[in-house]
């Protein structure tokens, strides 16, 4: 797709149910989600941004991640939702108004195992920072934030600096391999998007989180894998 033809998308619609997003064995389906990954440092470099959860949070407390969040009801269905959903989450967690629904570059789309008893079905989304942008938290739902490279994000996780789940990781690992903002945006322009659907399967005790294409990712291992470090998958 050429340089701005992501203003140019329609942004209402339905999208029809997909079998990736069946139940678990719970019966829960994933919720619909959406996420904004805000990039500054236009034909420079590239940095994204990051909030940081409450420690007092029930799900991924004290985490670092992309803003973002369920859509809700009000919001309607299919593509036009998850827009909405994605510039609503980015202004309530980041103080970040102005973006146009309609300018928003889709990346990817992760759908949380079914082994998972708190699904989401969560579309990322890619946006340029607006010009003069002074981010802020909350201070209730989110605490901190930040502007890393990706290649930095990394490095302090690895550091045991900045908490990290899953989702965020792949993604940032990803990015680091675009020099640019402009870079990133151009790729995902003309990305071909398909769902990710992670597995986990059970290595005695431990819970191992598996991509498609990867050695071992076969039929669900069922409900079970929920014992350990499966509830990374944030909105």
């Amino acid at each position: 797709m050429a340089d701005g033809g992501a203003g140019h998308r329609p942004v209402t619609g339905k999208e029809p149910r997909r079998s990736h997003e069946t139940p678990n064995s719970t019966g829960e389906a994933p919720r619909q989600a959406a996420t904004v990954v805000l990039l500054r440092g236009g034909a420079r470099t590239l940095e994204v941004l990051l909030v940081q959860r409450t420690h007092a949070a029930r799900f991924m407390a004290g985490v670092w991640v992309f803003p973002g969040g369920a859509v809700d009801a009000h919001e309607g269905e299919g593509d036009g939702a998850h827009r909405c959903a994605a510039v609503r989450e980015l202004g309530e967690e980041a103080a970040v108004d102005g973006i146009d629904p309609g300018d928003l570059v889709k990346f990817s789309r992760w759908i949380t195992p079914r082994e998972v008893s708190v699904r989401f079905d969560t579309h990322f989304f890619l946006a340029r920072a607006p010009s003069g942008l002074k981010p802020a938290v909350d201070g209730d739902e989110c605490i901190d934030l930040g502007w890393f490279s990706p290649a930095g994000a990394l490095a302090a996780h690895g550091r045991g600096e900045l908490p990290l789940v899953f989702p965020t990781i792949k993604h940032l690992q990803q990015f680091g391999a675009f020099p640019s903002a402009d870079a990133l945006l151009e790729h995902a322009r003309g990305r071909e998007i398909l769902p990710v659907l992670p597995r986990v399967v059970l290595e005695g005790e431990v819970a191992r989180i598996l991509l498609p294409g990867e050695p071992g990712y076969g039929p669900s291992t069922g409900s079970s894998g929920r014992r350990r470090g499966v509830s990374d998958f944030p909105p």
